[in-house]
This record gives C-alpha cells, sequence and structure tokens, in this order.
C-alpha cells in the first residue's frame, strides 16, 4: 500500500487510541487496513467500571473482527465500513443508532453519512428517528438517489422505499441516555456531543480503495432539527484514495466551521504534509 495513502481517525483532530475512545487496527497485512472510533475523549476510572469497560471493549472488537472478515473475504472498504458501523449502530453502548441520546424534546434524531475514495461519491442523512441503521440508509442514498443528503421524514421513506428497516421509535429507548438527557436538563444546558459514543470507520481494500462513515446521535439535549459535522462531507467524513480517509468525532460545530474532514485531506495533497506533519 502506497505510503501515501494514511488512514486519518480525526478525533479532535488528533489520534486518540486510549479510554473510551479505544480504537484499533487490526493485525494488518499489506494489502488491506482498518481503523475504527467509538468517541473521543477519556472517561476517568471512577466513572467506568471493570465490567462496563469490558463491554466497550468487546463491542469494538466484534466490530473490527466483522470488518476484518469483510476485507480479508475480498469486500470493499465500502462494506467493511457498512458492516462495521452497524455493530455498533446495534449497540446500546454508543451514540449511534440503538444507543443515541435524547434530544430535549425526548426524540432521538440521528445522523449519518459515508464517503468513497474512489470518486468522491458520498452519501448522508440526518434527523431520522425511524431507521435502525442510519449508516445503510446513507450508502443508500449514495448508490441509489442523485442526491449526497437526505433529511427527517424524506430519507426515511427513501430507505424504507429502498428495503431498509424500520422501526418505531421507542427501539432507541435506553435508560441510561434517558438519565442523561434529565441531568443536562437539571444543569438547564445542552450537554456537548456525547464524544463517549459517537461511531466511525476507515477502511481501505484489497484493491487500495479508501472509505469512510460516522453515524452519530449528536448531543444530548440538542435543539429540535439540530444537525451536527457527522453526516456533514468534508466537516465529519471524508474520504480520497489520493490522500486519506476522515471519521471525526468531537464538537460538531466546531469540525464544520472549519471544514475539519476535508482540510486534512486538502493539506496532504496541496501542500504534500504527512499525518506526522
Amino acid at each position: 500500500m502506497s505510503g501515501t495513502r494514511i488512514l486519518v481517525l480525526a478525533a479532535l483532530v488528533s489520534l486518540l487510541l486510549a479510554g473510551l475512545a479505544w480504537a484499533g487496527t487490526v493485525p494488518a497485512q499489506d494489502e488491506w487496513a482498518l481503523v475504527i472510533h467509538g468517541g473521543a475523549g477519556t472517561i476517568l476510572p471512577a466513572d467506568l467500571d471493570e465490567a462496563t469497560e469490558q463491554a466497550y471493549r468487546d463491542a469494538l472488537q466484534f466490530a473490527l473482527d466483522t470488518g476484518r472478515d469483510v476485507l480479508t473475504g475480498g469486500g470493499t472498504s465500502l462494506d467493511a465500513v457498512e458492516a462495521v458501523i452497524r455493530t455498533m449502530e446495534d449497540s446500546p453502548l454508543f451514540n449511534a443508532g440503538k444507543g443515541a441520546v435524547f434530544t430535549e424534546a425526548g426524540v432521538n434524531e440521528m445522523d449519518a453519512s459515508i464517503m468513497d475514495g474512489r470518486d468522491g461519491n458520498a452519501g448522508a442523512v440526518a434527523g431520522v428517528t425511524t431507521l435502525r441503521n442510519p449508516i445503510a440508509a446513507a450508502r443508500a442514498v449514495m448508490e441509489q438517489s442523485p442526491h449526497v443528503m437526505m433529511a427527517r421524514d424524506g430519507a426515511e421513506a427513501f430507505a424504507a422505499a429502498h428495503g431498509l428497516e424500520i422501526v418505531d421509535p421507542g427501539y432507541f429507548h435506553t435508560d441510561r441516555r434517558w438519565q442523561a438527557l434529565q441531568r443536562a436538563k437539571d444543569a438547564r444546558r445542552a450537554a456537548g456531543d456525547d464524544k463517549h459514543g459517537t461511531v466511525g470507520c476507515v477502511a481501505v481494500d484489497v484493491d487500495g480503495n479508501i472509505a469512510a462513515g460516522t453515524s452519530t446521535g449528536g448531543m444530548t439535549m440538542k435543539m429540535w432539527g439540530r444537525v451536527g459535522d457527522s453526516p456533514i462531507i468534508g466537516a465529519g467524513t471524508y474520504a480520497a484514495n489520493a490522500t486519506c480517509g476522515v471519521s471525526a468525532t468531537g464538537h460538531g460545530e466546531f469540525f464544520i466551521r472549519n471544514v475539519v474532514a476535508y482540510d486534512i485531506a486538502a493539506l496532504m495533497e496541496y501542500r504534500g504534509l504527512s499525518l506526522v506533519d
């Protein structure tokens, strides 16, 4: 694999490989690579008992194993990214899919995006409330529509028409996230993007093609209709075969204002910078 094809895991514009932001690469062969994250930041030991920490590690390992199986079986980087993120969306541990946080109205609104580094094709959904796997809907938008992003009811109707699984909004209710909303209300402020849960993946397949994807529930007690960086191509997700793949996690508004994901790729392409630079 060419040295210029560098995988970038953007978490507050840095690689975070510790704490609950534990991310990893499976034991790599030269012909493929995989990086995942379950959110940025570090959780103090006092806030994470041994059993819970192990549950997170097991979930992340399962995601890695899933992606590895796709890539070693000849699947594409897009297939791997979608499969990995699906596993984390199906877990109540992460702030994506099943474990999404609540808005101020007590609703789970989710965003996701995916990008193909071969040709710059991309897809995203925003503000969806009934899609079990928003990342699958983002890929459907990319591959089965002329658009890049679809939102709310339109995105859900599109997904249903293309055979994706629709669930009752109650499916996303978890007591842990509900209690987090109550605490945020008591404090009279919205919590920042739940950086201990937004999920992402970057993969390179055996043909050298890069793909990236990100999925999130956003911030606890966010205003109705708020959209963060995760579904915005160039802010929260970006992939280009010539440079890198990026999946961002952290403060969404910061990533949007600074077009962080694209900026990393642009610095590599136009200034010849490496990840170390």
